[in-house]
C-alpha cells in the first residue's frame, strides 16, 4: 500500500466520487441485479445527490498515493455509499473506509446500520454486521430490488474478509 489518506470530500471531488460509484455499480451490479435495478442505483447515486451529500459533509474519500480509489458516506449512524474502484478491490481499502466510518459512528452511537446490496453482504457480515431485515423495493414496471438491512453493535465480533468472499 502506498500513502493513504481518508478525508472529507469537497465539491471539486463530486464528479470523481460519482464516477467511482457509477463505474463500480456498472461493473459489479449486473452480475447480481437486472438492468432496471442497476439503472435505479444510477439514479439514486446521481451527481446531484452526491454533490448534495458532499455539501452536507456526509461523504469521505480514500486516496492512495494521491489517487481517489474509494468513497464512504454516513448519515448519523447509517452507513451509505461505500464503494472502491474494482481495480483496487482486494487490497483492504473497503476495510479502511469501514474502519473510519465505524469509528466515527461508535464514538456517538451504540450501533451502526446500513442497506447492503447483494454483492456486499458477505463483506459486511465479516465485519460483524448481521441482517435484521430482508427488503424488497418496487422500482416500477414489475421490477424489484432485493437488499439487506444490516446492523452492528459497538462490540460486535469481526472476522477478516478475503478476496474469495467477494467472488462467491
Amino acid at each position: 500500500m502506498g500513502r493513504i489518506e481518508y478525508i472529507k470530500a469537497t465539491e471539486s471531488d463530486a464528479e470523481i466520487v460519482c464516477n467511482i460509484v457509477q463505474g463500480t455499480k456498472a461493473t459489479i451490479y449486473p452480475h447480481y441485479y437486472t438492468q432496471a435495478v442497476v439503472d435505479f442505483f444510477g439514479r439514486l447515486h446521481s451527481l446531484e445527490n452526491i454533490t448534495k451529500d458532499i455539501k452536507a459533509g456526509k461523504i469521505d474519500i480514500l486516496k492512495v498515493d494521491g489517487t481517489i480509489v474509494g468513497t464512504g458516506s454516513r448519515d448519523e449512524n447509517h452507513i451509505t455509499r461505500v464503494y472502491v474502484l474494482p481495480e483496487y478491490e482486494g487490497n483492504g481499502y473497503g476495510s479502511i473506509i469501514m474502519d473510519h466510518l465505524e469509528a466515527e459512528i461508535f464514538s456517538e452511537y451504540e450501533y451502526a446500520n446500513l442497506d447492503a446490496s447483494l454483492p456486499a453482504t458477505m463483506f459486511y457480515e465479516h465485519r460483524g454486521f448481521r441482517t435484521v431485515e430482508h427488503r424488497k423495493h418496487d422500482i416500477g414496471d414489475g421490477e424489484v430490488m432485493i437488499y439487506e438491512i444490516m446492523e452492528k453493535g459497538r462490540f460486535a465480533e469481526i472476522k477478516k474478509a478475503d478476496k474469495a468472499d467477494m467472488e462467491k
